[in-house]
């Protein structure tokens, strides 16, 4: 009987992955590691969780999915698997980033290296995967929104990568962000002071805060950015995606910014008051998707 029950459990897992579409407790037993072969302290740590679209014939858009909690842990779950299997429902490639966080031991550069690394290794598996290279995108939520805005802004001039040793003719940069109740700025003022310590340490100099303080590094070169938090967030001070709107706005990219007044923080996609009132990712996020033409 218990030989019987492990072909079955087999025989499922193959038609998951054959069908295209992977589920959640699938998905977790697909992990990609994104260092594996690589000398990269802490290599064991980081990997991709892949939730592909369903194939039609044509590649889809893909997008990775960074969780947040302040740079030093993560909130896997309703910020990103539920994340992930929404995406799938919509027809685009989502892969969850494990990245390394300073509960690991780790601080800057090791999450921009992760998802860089998780760019090259999507876009060098485009074919296999089903996945459109030029509508590669990736979503973030609290320290996590601040790590895609990052990924967006240092994508064309800095390179974790090379520096490792790895050389890649793929782009490292996405092609469209979506930070969601962000942290953004490094300042004191209103920055989110564990997720600054967690990043760039507890005593960092004026040209690091500059440096990760998004705010300064928007240039005309940034991706189309989906943004959006609420007024009363608890946890990082909503002045930070005001911040980052003007901006964008100061340097013409192509931005939507949402800014609510009820909702608090850490939200995600799960099943709570403020997804169930507003819809947010149907009612917003969707339409935006199709303004920029990700999806049709």
């Amino acid at each position: 009987m218990r030989n019987l029950l492990k072909k079955i459990v087999v025989l499922f897992s193959v038609f998951v992955v054959a069908s295209g579409v992977v589920f959640a407790d699938a998905g977790a037993s697909q992990k990609i590691k994104i260092w594996k072969g690589v000398n990269v302290k802490g290599a064991g740590i980081s990997y991709i969780v892949p939730y592909f679209a369903e194939k039609d014939g044509t590649a889809k858009p893909a997008v990775i999915v960074c969780p947040g909690g302040s740079y030093h842990h993560l909130g896997m779950g309703h910020e990103g698997h539920k994340v992930a299997q929404w995406f799938q429902s919509q027809g685009i490639n989502a892969f969850v980033l494990r990245y390394r966080v300073s509960g690991d031991g780790f601080n800057h550069p090791a999450m921009l290296e992760d998802i860089q690394r998780s760019i090259q290794i999507v876009r060098e598996n485009a074919g296999e995967w089903n996945v459109d290279v030029n509508k590669v995108g990736a979503i973030g939520f609290s320290a996590g929104g601040h790590l895609v805005v990052m990924a967006g802004a240092f994508g064309d001039s800095v390179n974790e990568l090379e520096k490792l040793g790895i050389k890649t003719k793929v782009s490292l940069k996405p092609d469209f962000v979506m930070p969601i109740y962000p942290v953004v700025t490094m300042e004191y003022d209103i920055g989110h002071a564990w997720s600054r310590k967690s990043l760039i340490g507890k005593n960092p100099s004026q040209e690091l805060i500059d440096r990760f303080s998004m705010e300064k590094q928007m240039t005309s070169k940034m991706c189309p950015v989906f943004l959006l938090c609420n007024k009363d967030d608890r946890t990082v001070i909503y002045e930070n995606s005001v911040r980052l709107s003007r901006a964008l706005e100061k340097a013409g990219v192509q931005h939507i910014f949402i800014l609510n007044e009820k909702g608090d923080h850490g939200f995600g996609m799960g099943n709570n008051k403020f997804v169930q009132e507003t819809h947010w990712n149907d009612e917003w996020l969707l339409p935006w998707l199709k303004e920029i033409k990700v999806i049709k």
